[in-house]
């Protein structure tokens, strides 16, 4: 059987985690072809990450405004790989996607990890979204509470399906004792604890409210010390709000890490202060590596995070409770290790790939009956050399299909 995965990648991040480790646990009958529109040439690093790992990737040469093209471009692919099905990741994979797979007549699928809301312009591209969903063969939602998303936005129960994220334990397997050190050199004081977090700095992801609780903490623990890492368009005002609020050299802004795997296992806890989540990589991450976390209540967090067992739940925006909760972890270092225990054993009963992968391949089999038997063709990989066109933004087009939605 054969699958493609439409994207917009701009960066090898949790949905390209998730995309290839797919494809790495699909029995061997199955091959995989990743997709990606150019983003300005920022999808070179997941589709060469796909090359590496020996599956073919290409970065499509049309986008918006160039609709039809695209459509067409995203239609060719199809039939040159013989697809059986096309898995699409994110609203405008979505719109295309759905197109292109109705004129090669095969099932389309489309894999719903949240909304942000973060902007007029986000919402209303995710307005598009919701509408596009109901047309969709198959929505897989990442989590129990986006399933309950997809249903009020109008897509038939029959349609949907929950299949979580999943995570490989293995990557945590022998943590690196330099990165502790690494961690400790962001202070100019030792610390006895480092709290972290990580995402993109975007209001969605409610780090303000971390830096509120920071204060809390650190006026009850002042041996601790906080690093967020990662990059966005908050961070500006962020770092007005920690240097506002005293706390320069205790809350760190360290940037965007690639190699943020190799720092995970030295923290001490990871806080996920977001108010809008789908299933957190991050979080099923942290558990892997055996750190224990606190996280607000929202999308599909409840369902990994067992509240007093392996972390703390708190609700969204409420800076005093996430403080309390944090201080509360660190109070009883001893217990701290048992909780990320705990939590490393429930990603590995619950959000396995093997366990990922099974479910997509029924998935896959009920869609198209008798095609994982069929004998695949032999297929020439892109190299990294393929050439990435500028990007086009979603423009008037879209916005005028939009306009035929209801919602």
């Amino acid at each position: 059987m054969n699958i493609v995965h439409l994207t917009a990648s701009t960066f090898h991040g949790g949905p390209e985690r998730q995309m290839l480790g797919l494809a790495h646990h699909l029995p061997e009958t199955y091959q995989t072809l990743f997709l990606s529109f150019a983003e300005g040439g920022r999808c070179r690093q997941f589709l060469s990450t796909a090359r590496h790992h020996g599956f073919e990737a290409a970065a499509l040469t049309y986008d918006t405004p160039r609709l039809w093209s695209a459509v067409r471009e995203i239609a060719d692919h199809l039939e040159r790989f013989n697809a059986d099905v096309l898995c699409c990741h994110g609203y405008k994979a979505n719109v295309l996607g759905r197109l292109a797979a109705r004129r090669h007549k095969i099932p389309v699928v489309a894999v719903s990890r949240g909304w942000t809301s973060e902007s007029f312009k986000v919402r209303l591209y995710e307005r598009l979204d919701r509408f596009h969903l109901r047309w969709m063969d198959q929505v897989v939602c990442v989590s129990e509470a986006q399933a309950a998303r997809v249903r009020r936005a109008g897509v038939r129960s029959e349609r949907i399906r929950v299949i979580y994220n999943a995570i490989d334990p293995m990557r945590f397997h022998e943590p690196d004792a330099r990165y502790r050190a690494k961690l400790l050199r962001y202070f100019r004081q030792p610390r006895t604890y480092v709290i972290g977090a990580a995402g993109r700095l975007s209001p969605e992801k409610g780090f303000d409210v971390l830096i509120k609780a920071a204060e809390s903490v650190l006026r009850e623990q002042p041996e601790a010390g906080f690093v967020l890492f990662g990059e966005g368009p908050q961070r500006a005002d962020l770092q007005k709000q920690i240097s506002a609020a005293g706390l320069g050299q205790n809350f760190i802004l360290a940037g965007f890490r690639a190699d943020l795997d190799r720092f995970l296992p030295h923290l001490d806890l990871l806080v996920l202060p977001s108010y809008t989540e789908g299933m957190p990589n991050v979080v099923l991450e942290a558990f892997a590596a055996g750190v224990p976390v606190v996280a607000t209540a929202v999308g599909g967090t409840p369902e990994i995070v067992e509240d007093g067992t392996s972390g703390y739940l708190v609700s969204a925006g409420d800076a005093e409770t996430m403080a309390t909760r944090i201080c509360q972890a660190l109070d009883d270092p001893d217990e701290l290790p048992e909780m990320g225990r705990r939590g490393r054993l429930r990603v590995q009963e619950k959000f396995g790939f093997v366990t990922q992968a099974e479910l997509y391949r029924q998935l896959f089999e009920e869609l198209c009956p008798g095609a994982a038997s069929r004998e695949t063709p032999i297929l020439t990989t892109q190299t990294d050399e393929t050439p990435v066109p500028p990007a086009m933004s979603l423009n008037d087009d879209l916005l005028a299909m939009e306009s035929t939605c209801n919602n």
